[in-house]
């Protein structure tokens, strides 16, 4: 295919991103730019992220990839962010508040008194997502408890990808995978409750018609086409949640759990069914809405490389350049156990910021070899009881785990990985899976494939496998 490049913004949170990348997954250009969120102009020990600087560096970025490429193979556009973040807007399309960002810890006290609104549990229940701060249900709640001129000024709510969308296109629509990120879904109709926004005195319809994956939202307008370089008229597909496309990305098919290993580990599935009672609560489960309808994202997470890294700063400051590869091959001569030595992480407490954690079993004669090798034996637990944990709330039973991050790299965890859990780990050669399943959407959608997943079969994986031993 000549006509085959896919153009994706990706804004995360230390950076803003285009990334030019074809129907095979090959990235033909990217460029890249900081992004840091930015005092409150109205509150300066808040935090926001200012979008007119954001827009300005991706169109920026878009410019230094095109210049790259040939535009007129470019096939349609798509924007991924991170979750929950948004803002109002005026019905003329003013932006009416800059964009809270997830960093600030304004809503934290809105988290915690959620209950005179609605039950905790209950809210649970419906949506499915953990009780985080920064959820989109709390800024709403915010603005309406601090600033309700704003509320009464507004004509619609746009989460991240759809505000950059807005700037590129002129319409305004949300995309269901961000919205399942915003504490305000039912999970079981795929659209925003009745019950939720009637108990926090919101109207529903400031979030207007969700867009599914795939939708085409609008064209590149003249003015967005002059500031990117894009060309006039090209397509913008929704996608959204940065999340949702990674597991797609990944190659995961249903029920089949993708472990993505950086400072924080996240396990999710795509499954059929979901749980959302106090177990999943009390687990740190969280499920939101996948890419496709009919399928729910579960998954939990935990501090993981984020922990390597501390025994590297502690226990090998001495081993250079060549630390983690020391590391490694020495746990690889402890034996299984590491000769008594045993890890034992708050887990369970550290997203709340508590600390914890012990090292049982040490002696005059434990080695920093047996610490580490403890480490990731406990980590690679830790995997199991995500695995279980993800199994009973989505009601499957997992024959591998595709793992990919810079975790994936350590041969002896992933041997570890395989025999804790009990099934094959996969690991993937791809290492942009959010841009990658994003732009599978886009080919779709254009028409280049029948469906995002006949769009995936045409991607080289390079798949390697570690069964247990």
């Amino acid at each position: 295919m000549s006509h085959d490049i896919v153009l994706v913004f990706d804004c995360g949170a230390t950076n803003v991103r285009a990334i030019a990348i074809n129907s095979s997954g090959e990235i033909l250009a990217s460029e890249s730019c900081t992004n840091n969120p930015q005092p409150d102009p109205f509150y300066p020990a808040y935090r926001i992220w200012d979008i007119n600087e954001i827009w300005d560096k991706m169109c920026l970025a878009s410019r230094k990839t095109i210049s790259r490429i040939n535009p007129e193979h470019i096939a349609g556009v798509t924007v991924t962010t991170f979750g929950v973040d948004g803002t109002l807007f005026s019905e003329d399309g003013q932006m009416l508040y800059p964009v809270i960002s997830w960093k600030c810890d304004r809503t934290k006290p809105v988290m915690a008194d959620i209950g005179k609104y609605i039950p905790l549990t209950e809210l649970y229940r419906e949506n499915g997502v953990q009780p985080f701060n920064f959820n989109t249900i709390n800024k709403l709640i915010w603005f309406k408890e601090n600033r309700p001129d704003i509320i009464e000024k507004s004509s619609r709510f746009l989460f991240m990808p759809s505000i950059f969308s807005y700037l590129l296109t002129g319409e305004m629509v949300n995309d269901v995978t961000m919205a399942g990120t915003s504490m305000m879904t039912n999970l079981a109709s795929r659209k925003f409750s009745d019950n939720i926004f009637s108990k926090i005195g919101i109207g529903k319809e400031l979030m207007g018609p969700l867009a599914e994956s795939g939708s085409v939202v609008g064209e590149i307008t003249f003015k967005a086409a002059d500031e990117t370089l894009i060309p006039v008229h090209t397509p913008v597909v929704a996608t959204g949640h940065d999340t949702q496309f990674a597991i797609f990305g990944s190659g995961a098919e249903r029920n089949q759990p993708v472990l993505s290993s950086g400072t924080w580990e996240i396990l999710m599935v795509r499954a059929e069914d979901f749980k959302t009672g106090t177990e999943q609560l009390d687990l740190g489960i969280t499920t939101e809405l996948d890419a496709k309808p009919g399928l729910f994202n579960i998954g939990n997470q935990w501090i993981a490389s984020g922990i390597i890294e501390w025994a590297r700063k502690n226990l090998y400051n001495d081993s250079g350049v060549d630390a983690y590869e020391k590391m490694i091959a020495g746990a690889e001569q402890v034996p299984p156990g590491s000769n008594g030595v045993k890890i034992i992480p708050n887990f369970y407490e550290e997203m709340s910021g508590k600390p914890g954690g012990q090292i049982l079993g040490l002696t005059m004669e434990s080695t920093r070899d047996e610490i580490f090798r403890a480490l990731l034996e406990a980590l690679s637990e830790r995997l199991t009881e995500g695995k279980r944990a993800l199994e009973n709330a989505g009601g499957f039973r997992t024959d591998s785990i595709l793992c990919v991050g810079g975790g994936s790299k350590n041969r002896l965890w992933n041997r570890l990985r395989a025999n804790y859990s009990g099934v094959p780990i996969h690991v993937i050669g791809q290492k942009e899976t959010t841009v990658l399943g994003a732009s599978l959407f886009v080919q779709a959608a254009i028409g280049n494939y029948s469906s995002p997943e006949d769009a995936r079969s045409a991607i080289d994986y390079k798949i390697e496998v570690i069964e247990p031993e």
